[in-house]
């Protein structure tokens, strides 16, 4: 179509050409006392001509104009370029580990003019694995007052910054601050929180953190079960001095966590520490039920109630099914010993020695030697013990 609307106008110029060519007119310009005549042909020629010279004068004046716009466009798009290549380049060398190199490609973005947030945030953190925390905390200063995205990076970074100097407050306060701005939800956040409430020691919101996550499938289900278990731990650990209280939390316990070991053992020795036996044993008798663990059956051997004799009866039924625990015999034995039912206690502190010697069992004899009148035997158990006290 196009090539025919050329072959068109072509045409049109040849015959307006022909036609100019045949054209008898002339003109005459008279300007006292001088006189141009020409034909109307060439005037017509000429005037093209004028109007093609003064067109190019204009266009020619114009670009003369804006030249100088046109340079500091094309310098502004050439330090805009740089300063977008340095901004990759401190990205790529900050997670590379170069964190010196990653700064400086930082620093050199922004003083190219390069505004993006993540360049002084780049800087901040790459400044924080340097420990030069005055240059990092200057660097997030320039990260203030961007845009909603870049203040999040800020104070994300704000909060990792307070965690690695064990400044957990400081990092909660970022958080809410984060909250604040309208930034919930953010999985990121909810696990530098965990971090948080953990340096915190604020077990309860640990517990909920953890859930949140869960719900959301961001945490891995036997590191959460751990969480939960240590977060269990530092709550019974924070009432060693309060029974009441300590009975309130065993009782919040999860079951499938009270059946934990080191839980039981961590309840039952504080239980022991403000003198509730009874609670100590129940709990321990019934974890031992439900899962056999030899801490626990040791420990089972420390917390002597009003009725030593029903502790024994309830330990030899146990006997019955695992006949060679090292620490059910030494607890026997313990048990016996405290009972005064000297024969019994030495069998099962000899038949626990035997199985697996240990420096609780070999004390244990000991006592019951200096018990039984003979010092040279209670010396001999004794230095036994200490022996294997220095091997381990």
């Amino acid at each position: 179509m196009k090539l025919l609307l050329w072959l068109l106008g072509l045409f049109a110029l040849a015959v307006a050409v022909t036609l100019a060519a045949r054209n008898p007119g002339y003109v005459v310009i008279f300007y006292p006392p001088q006189k141009i005549e020409m034909s109307l042909t060439l005037f017509v020629a000429l005037l093209l001509a004028l109007f093609v010279l003064a067109y190019l004068a204009l266009q020619l004046i114009s670009a003369a104009l804006r030249l100088p716009s046109y340079v500091r466009q094309f310098r502004a798009e050439r330090a805009k370029a740089k300063g977008q290549s340095a901004m990759m380049e401190g990205l790529g060398a900050f997670f590379e580990g170069r964190y010196a190199a990653a700064e400086q490609a930082a620093v050199r973005a922004m003083e190219l003019g390069e505004q993006s947030g993540i360049n002084p945030i780049i800087a901040a953190r790459a400044a924080h694995e340097l420990r030069e925390f005055d240059k990092r905390d200057a660097y997030l200063a320039a990260a203030d007052g961007k845009t909603v995205g870049d203040s999040t990076m800020r104070l994300m970074a704000q909060t990792k910054f307070n965690l690695d100097q064990h400044q957990p407050q400081s990092a909660l306060n970022s958080l809410q601050e984060l909250r604040e701005a309208g930034v919930k939800g953010h999985v990121g956040a909810l696990h530098l929180e965990l971090k948080a409430q953990q340096q915190a020691c604020n077990w309860d919101a640990v517990l909920d953190i953890v859930s949140q996550l869960e719900k959301r499938s961001a945490i891995d289900v036997t590191a959460a079960a751990q969480m939960r278990q240590q977060a269990w731990l530092e709550k019974i650990r924070a009432q060693r001095m309060d029974a009441a209280q300590l009975q309130a939390v065993w009782r919040s316990i999860p079951g499938d966590f009270k059946r934990r070991a080191k839980i039981a053992a961590s309840a039952a020795r504080a239980f022991i520490h403000l003198g509730d036996c009874a609670s100590a044993q129940q709990l321990l008798t019934e974890s031992l039920d439900a899962q056999w663990d030899s801490e626990l059956v040791t420990l089972y051997g420390d917390c002597r109630g009003n009725n030593i004799v029903a502790q024994i009866e309830q330990a030899e039924r146990w006997l019955k099914q695992h006949t060679a625990d090292a620490g059910l015999l030494l607890t026997l034995g313990k048990l016996c010993l405290h009972q005064q039912l000297w024969g019994k206690a030495q069998s099962y502190l000899e038949a626990s020695i035997s199985v697996a010697p240990s420096r609780a069992a070999y004390t244990a004899l000991g006592q019951l030697m200096e018990k039984l009148q003979k010092p040279d035997e209670a010396f001999k158990h004794y230095q036994k013990a200490m022996e294997l006290a220095q091997e381990s």
